[in-house]
């Protein structure tokens, strides 16, 4: 097989893969190693960029553009650059303050820096007009980091007690499973004094 041709199959593998994939629509170089060596798979991505196929996001990460009927190409998921990010290193991590709120329906406010506290390397990495604020901090403040519990936690301290009204309260006790209940269950002993009064209030019927 000549060169041109070999180029050719690993673009078909790599958008082949790209869309058996479910779970993502954020990807790297390094999900593709099975397809062929890095050097190649880079130019792949670059010829599949070129070609429309592919968006570039930043440096090293892609996703597949999608139109809107109404508001043209879509922007790209944050969150999923931001699992792209962390899938390799091995640290934990977990969306803090306004944006965790507006990840559970409980504030329309969107921010224009979306914060990740990580026990990680802290860095900031712009994303057309958002920046993903990557910051390191103790592991108190990563219970349940990862987890649906754990962005509960985050928050109730973002909105405060003031902020957790009886109707915000009533909202997380009807939309939340039974599995994040649990957790949170678990992970009250380990919280501030003040937050376990109403995580316990949320865990409660309805």
């Amino acid at each position: 097989m000549d060169e041109r041709l070999k180029s050719q199959a690993i673009e078909r593998s790599i958008l082949r893969a790209i869309r058996a994939t479910k779970s993502a629509s954020t990807f790297s170089a390094k999900d593709f190693l099975h397809v062929g060596n890095p050097p190649a798979i880079r130019k792949a991505l670059e010829r599949l960029t070129k070609n429309g196929d592919l968006r570039r996001i930043r440096r090293g990460f892609y996703d597949r553009p999608r139109a809107h009927p109404l508001l043209g190409q879509t922007a790209p998921d944050p969150m999923d650059l931001v699992r792209g990010v962390m899938k390799d290193t091995g640290a934990q991590w977990q969306v803090s303050g306004a944006y965790a709120a507006n990840q559970l329906r409980l504030s329309e406010q969107v921010p224009a820096k979306i914060v990740i506290l990580t026990d990680g390397a802290p860095r900031k990495i712009p994303l057309g007009k958002l920046v993903l604020d990557f910051r390191r901090t103790a592991p108190r403040n990563l219970l349940g980091a990862g987890t649906r519990a754990g962005l509960v936690i985050q928050a109730i301290r973002h909105l405060r007690a003031s902020g957790m009204t009886p109707a915000i309260i009533g909202r997380l006790q009807r939309q939340l499973d039974p599995d994040t209940k649990a957790e949170l269950v678990d992970l009250v002993p380990k919280t501030a004094a003040w937050m376990q009064p109403i995580i316990q209030r949320i865990v409660s019927s309805a």
